[in-house]
């Protein structure tokens, strides 16, 4: 009977550790991974059948990458998360994930990454300590400065160009992938300036930093609202520099709408809608504008 009963607390174990790291976030960095390198594939004049196993390496290190840096997240944050009441049923902090746990599963994920990038080229390889730091910075950010968001931001934009340099193992002509990581990284950026609108009393009391503690909700509202106005700039770039036609300007413009949902549901005086606009608008987005660039780059 005990050796069942340990069997069957594994699988809790997983899905807590699952739950901890919220996998399914992924959903929004790793379209735009999968854009930019689809657009490398297409500046070298090869089909996707020749990189079939970049693309699912790509797709290891990201999702490695992320969960890296969300246990990471927790496991420095888990005292400030039992201060704040939103986050006080965290995993770390119920005990439902044990600090051990958490830091096995961030060193197997980090592991991964650098095996991933080892596997892709020398580059990627070489870089990916450097794109492991922000991700390790971003926990700290919010101790030291007003503006965690942005650091937060430099590290999702780390991601199409790590895409593009796993398919052509170069910088040269990678400016599309800079460009393209800017736009995602003030995206992501734009959005978690809102969803920390939430937490704006509760960080000034416990001495978390962050753009709405410091600033107040409404005024960093407008720092997001500007925030995402440069991010859809860069899209808009983005698209030119990669050629895109009237699919991706289509794509644009639902990307648009999706930005304005999220700006107009989220008030200084109504914070109920921040869920909403944080999974479903930006979900929306993120695979939205990735089938619109797809059909693109396949049909015309």
């Amino acid at each position: 009977m005990r050796a069942v009963t340990a069997v069957e607390e594994k699988p809790g174990k997983v899905k807590s550790f699952l739950r901890l790291v919220m996998i399914e976030h992924s959903i929004f960095a790793l379209p735009f991974a999968y854009l930019s390198a689809l657009v490398a594939i297409a500046s070298l004049d090869a089909g996707i059948g020749e990189h079939w196993l970049d693309l699912v390496l790509v797709t290891i290190a990201m999702v490695a990458g992320r969960t890296f840096a969300m246990a990471a997240n927790r496991i420095l944050d888990r005292r400030i998360d039992a201060l704040n009441p939103r986050t006080q049923n965290r995993e770390l902090v119920t005990g439902a994930v044990s600090v051990r746990t958490a830091w096995t599963g961030a060193l197997v994920s980090l592991v991964v990454l650098i095996v991933a990038a080892g596997l892709l080229n020398p580059l990627c390889l070489a870089l990916s300590p450097l794109a492991v730091i922000p991700l390790v910075i971003y926990p700290y950010a919010k101790r030291f400065t007003n503006f965690p968001h942005y650091v937060l931001a430099l590290a999702q934009a780390v991601a199409p160009v790590g895409a593009w340099l796993a398919i052509t193992g170069t910088f040269s002509g990678s400016w599309p992938a800079w460009v393209l990581g800017v736009a995602v990284g003030l995206w992501i950026g734009g959005f978690d300036i809102i969803y920390a609108c939430q937490d704006a009393e509760v960080d000034r009391q416990i001495g978390v930093h962050s753009t709405p503690a410091r600033f107040g909700v409404r005024t960093a509202l407008h720092i997001s609202t500007v925030t995402h106005v440069v991010s859809f700039a860069l899209f808009l770039w983005f698209g030119q520099l990669a050629g895109f036609s009237w699919f991706w300007w289509a794509g644009l413009l639902l990307t648009a709408a999706g930005l304005v949902y999220q700006h107009v549901v989220v008030t200084e005086n109504d914070l109920s809608k921040v869920n909403r606009a944080f999974f479903t608008a930006n979900g929306f987005i993120a695979i939205g504008l990735f089938l619109f660039a797809l059909a693109d780059l396949i049909l015309l």
